[in-house]
């Protein structure tokens, strides 16, 4: 996964083209993907306000944690790897939360 310039000033929308869009479009066909998401959803639902703001600010703290662990988005059929199954969770609340206007997360 590449962290360009300023990917920063809106990680929900960074995250949702980076890989957002074809994991939820892979979920389409994959129920175990679907479930593992659901799964990751339920947890940020208990954790954290679901506001773009305090999604955006996880995001950040957890793609902070990934770079400092050098990992690495291998592929859509690379199995439910953990951290990407969170990040399309976090991809999924903010579509279906409408967290992803023009507004900066």
């Amino acid at each position: 996964m590449l962290f360009e310039n300023d990917w920063a000033a809106s990680p929900l929308r960074w995250l949702m083209e980076t890989l957002g869009h074809a994991q939820l479009e892979r979920m389409a066909a994959e129920p175990g993907l679907v479930a593992a998401v659901d799964q990751h959803a339920a947890e940020l639902r208990e954790t954290i306000s679901l506001d773009r703001e305090t999604l955006g600010d996880y995001l950040l703290g957890f793609a902070d944690e990934l770079r400092e662990r050098n990992w690495s988005f291998q592929s859509l059929h690379s199995g439910h790897d953990p951290a990407a199954v969170r990040l399309t969770a976090i991809c999924w609340l903010a579509r279906e939360l409408n967290l992803l206007d023009e507004s900066p997360a």
